[in-house]
């Protein structure tokens, strides 16, 4: 099991983008949390998976039908213990 944080820049607040990911992890079962955080940006901490993470960044990449994605930073990192047992929207 890993762990990816990805942060998505472009049109992603304000367009249902949270809750298009949200959606989109829990479909692949993954767990982690979803957030729009400073300048317009949403951060996303998924752990699950390496081939169901591959695939949400896929998704992230192209967004939702509102959205406008300009980039996606991904970090990804091993874990020893889940510390997620859903996915949620943080708000």
């Amino acid at each position: 099991m890993i762990e990816m944080e990805c942060l998505i820049k472009g049109r992603v607040t304000g367009v249902m983008f949270r809750d298009f990911v949200s959606r989109r992890a829990r479909r692949l079962g993954l767990f982690g949390t979803v957030e729009n955080v400073a300048r317009g940006q949403v951060r996303v901490v998924a752990q699950g998976e390496r081939t169901q993470l591959e695939q949400l960044v896929s998704c992230l990449k192209r967004g939702s039908i509102l959205s406008r994605v300009d980039s996606v930073e991904v970090v990804e990192r091993p874990i020893e213990t889940p510390r997620f047992t859903d996915f949620h929207i943080l708000h």
